[in-house]
């Protein structure tokens, strides 16, 4: 009787004492072998943060890390094609939309690649950037800044849009008409006070601003500190600005703000005459509340 044959193990080739190349052969390792790997990782671990306080300051600069890359600037293409090819080039690589002049929207497919048949004409200008639910923070706002010809910025629902992100506008403010800030976790009173710089805006959505204490005040706030480009067809309500593809010439102005009871929990500020400065005390006073 011949003597049962020993389970055939199959076993990692090793090159340079390395071990790439190993992945694609997990599934056939020897059950002690995967216990052996989670072992290894439960090890790494200890030997690694000594309590979850660590392991999530660990996470946390990773997630940093990542933001901070995907706000990188693209010189090499701003050198070659300009700053409208740099700018649509990040948007895009954000996963959002742009749109050249006299030209149709542009966006990446379901995998995220995009045409980059924008390269051919350097010379044509961005006149919207859809940048919504990216992760475009403070940084990353300079590929933006040299679209001296924007008229139309959609930043609906970007976490990490924040009041500081709204101070660096002001460069914008001789071309952008169309302002939709709505969602945006981490813009207060104080950023939307720095808005007095963008006296040509036709439409502005401050919608659903988790951060704005009170969104009644606020609206008569940037009412008054906008008095000409939102001094008609003022609406409340929870409506939002006009998607890509949707963008119009609007003949009269409109804001957008968030709905709900004008009436504040906090004590109301008296009114000094210049509504951007109310807006940031109004800021200040909620947060020593």
């Amino acid at each position: 009787m011949a003597a049962p044959r020993a389970p055939l193990h199959l076993m990692a080739p090793v090159w340079n004492q390395g071990t790439r190349g190993i992945h694609g052969l997990s599934k056939a390792v020897a059950p002690e072998d995967s216990q052996r790997k989670g072992r290894s990782l439960l090890q790494f671990l200890a030997d690694h943060f000594y309590d979850v306080q660590a392991l999530r300051e660990y996470l946390l600069r990773k997630q940093v890390l990542k933001v901070h890359q995907k706000n990188r600037p693209f010189t090499h293409i701003k050198e070659r094609f300009g700053p409208h090819a740099a700018g649509a080039y990040f948007i895009l690589k954000q996963g959002g939309a742009v749109k050249f002049q006299g030209k149709e929207w542009i966006r990446p497919n379901t995998h995220g690649r995009f045409s980059l048949d924008f390269l051919k004409f350097p010379e044509v200008p961005v006149e919207a950037v859809d940048a919504s639910g990216s992760a475009i923070n403070y940084y990353g706002l300079d590929n933006l800044l040299a679209l001296k010809e924007l008229q139309s910025l959609w930043l609906r629902h970007c976490p990490h849009v924040d009041d500081w992100c709204l101070s660096r506008l002001h460069s914008l403010a001789n071309s952008l008409q169309e302002l939709s800030l709505a969602g945006c976790p981490r813009i207060s009173e104080r950023g939307l006070a720095c808005l007095h710089h963008l006296q040509n805006l036709r439409r502005l959505d401050i919608s659903d601003l988790p951060a704005v204490s009170n969104p009644g005040l606020t609206q008569i706030l940037v009412e008054e500190m906008l008095p000409n480009s939102l001094s008609t067809g003022f609406t409340l309500g929870s409506s939002s600005l006009p998607g890509p593809g949707e963008m119009s010439s609007p003949r009269g102005a409109t804001l957008y703000a968030s709905s709900g009871p004008v009436t504040s929990p906090h004590p109301v500020p008296a009114m000094s005459g210049n509504p951007a400065l109310d807006l940031s005390q109004a800021s200040s006073q909620r947060s020593l509340v």
